[in-house]
């Protein structure tokens, strides 16, 4: 009998720590983990575009290669841009002539000669305006193209202003330089080396030069190919402005503040931590960003775009990796 109720509160015994073991081995199970919050690694940068349309003639860089600021980069081609310079300045060699005339005044031969240029002038607006005629009604048939016809009509509109232009100057010589006359040529010399100055700035910038120290990360378009004005020719990544984004959902934002210190890991560089400090915490804009919860008198959530900075320069770092912040 004896035996038997010893068995009995072993039994009972063996049981009660068994459940015990369970009992804690599900507390441990169910422990809820500490939150992982993941976010991106990102760095400032800067596209590099061209101000003169024309053909990419040379690449003093290439991808991945380290640039410091002011460092030529590529030289843009145009052909265009050395017309317009001559044109400039046969306009400014044009107004000195007629500011110097203005000045002294003119003769019978330039008075004749004023007449010439008009004539002539006139004439090409007569062969601009046929073009323009011409084209226009091919236009109208769909046998050329809307750009072909705006090139006529700009041809036959410079012209009709070309030929104004000399008529005015005929007028001019024929009655005498007056003393505002001499005041306008001396402007439109001044003008003239203006529109040159603008296109030997224009040439300047057919060299295109790093914005900043950074790498060279991308490079668009190939050599001897087109790019017009504003189109982008490569990216320069600027390491030393870098930070890390999270989307946090507002019920985890608990812990988190403008000005606090916390711990990232970047798994692509192994298990070691790196301090780093909460810079910005931004409601995100779209309603994308809210997540409904209200069941059992819960509320809806919104997300808000957290910016946080390290404090060290962490070797290794690229734009794109995975950043874990564990929140504790």
């Amino acid at each position: 009998m004896e035996k038997s109720k010893r068995n009995l509160w072993m039994g009972i015994g063996v049981v009660i720590a068994v459940v015990a073991i369970v009992a804690l081995i599900g507390i441990i199970a169910l422990r809820p983990e500490p939150e992982l919050l993941t976010g991106e690694v990102e760095a400032t940068e800067y596209r590099v575009a061209n101000k003169v349309p024309g053909r990419v003639d040379t690449f003093y860089v290439r991808e991945s290669q380290q640039v410091k600021a002011g460092d030529t980069l590529a030289f843009i081609s145009s052909p265009e841009v050395d017309a317009k310079l001559a044109q400039a300045k046969a306009a400014r060699t044009a107004a000195s002539a007629q500011s110097s005339k203005a000045a002294n005044g003119a003769r019978q031969q330039q008075v004749a000669s004023a007449y010439e240029m008009w004539q002539k002038a006139q004439a090409g607006v007569d062969i601009a305006k046929k073009s323009y005629d011409r084209v226009q009604a091919l236009y109208k048939k769909n046998v050329v193209s809307a750009q072909k016809r705006d090139e006529a009509e700009a041809q036959y509109k410079a012209a009709v202003a070309t030929a104004n232009a000399a008529k005015e100057q005929y007028e001019m010589a024929k009655e005498g330089a007056q003393n505002e006359d001499k005041i306008a040529a001396s402007a439109l010399v001044m003008q003239a080396s203006g529109a040159v100055s603008e296109v030997e700035a224009y040439i300047h910038d057919r060299f295109l030069v790093a914005p900043c120290d950074g790498e060279v990360v991308e490079i668009y378009p190939k050599r001897s190919e087109l790019v017009g004005t504003g189109s982008p020719v490569m990216s320069i990544l600027d390491m030393s402005d870098v930070w890390f984004t999270f989307s946090v959902r507002e019920d985890l934002l608990q812990g988190l503040s403008v000005g606090q210190d916390v711990e990232v890991q970047i798994p692509a560089l192994g298990k070691q931590t790196y301090k780093a400090k909460v810079t910005s915490l931004r409601a995100m804009a779209s309603y994308a960003t809210w997540r409904a919860t209200k069941t059992n008198g819960q509320y809806d959530v919104k997300s808000f775009d957290v910016k946080i900075v390290p404090v060290d320069n962490i070797q290794g770092m690229r734009p794109g990796m995975t950043v874990i912040l564990k929140q504790h």
